[in-house]
């Protein structure tokens, strides 16, 4: 819905930041991944930031609130509920990801193309 509101209602060369002002950490967010597959926190593996690393990532949506009139009806809770419900209940559209399936099914399509 966002995006059709900014391709039908916004500015040419505006820039519209898309976000519900949910700021979390990498590890809030792995936290609440695990939490709510009910698997231990002893499965997260501490690795050092590779140089250049991101500290934080923080999107201000107010300009797409404003122009727009747009606003998330997700808060990060239910939204991030919903997209491990999609993942589970849609094992085989990821799982051909991780096997290499997909990789197969581009060459075989679109071969030197790509």
């Amino acid at each position: 819905i966002a995006i059709d509101l900014i391709i039908r209602n916004g500015k040419e060369g505006e820039v519209y930041n898309i976000g519900g002002h949910n700021e979390r950490t990498n590890l809030q967010v792995v936290k609440t991944i695990i939490k709510a597959l009910n698997k231990s926190e002893d499965l997260i593996q501490y690795v050092t930031d590779r140089p250049g690393h991101d500290q934080r990532y923080a999107i201000d949506p107010t300009k797409m609130e404003k122009e727009i009139g747009w606003k998330p009806i997700y808060t990060f809770d239910t939204g991030i509920q919903e997209t491990i419900e999609w993942y589970l209940t849609n094992k085989d559209w990821w799982q051909n990801i991780l096997s290499g399936e997909y990789k197969n099914y581009f060459d075989k399509m679109y071969g030197n193309r790509l």
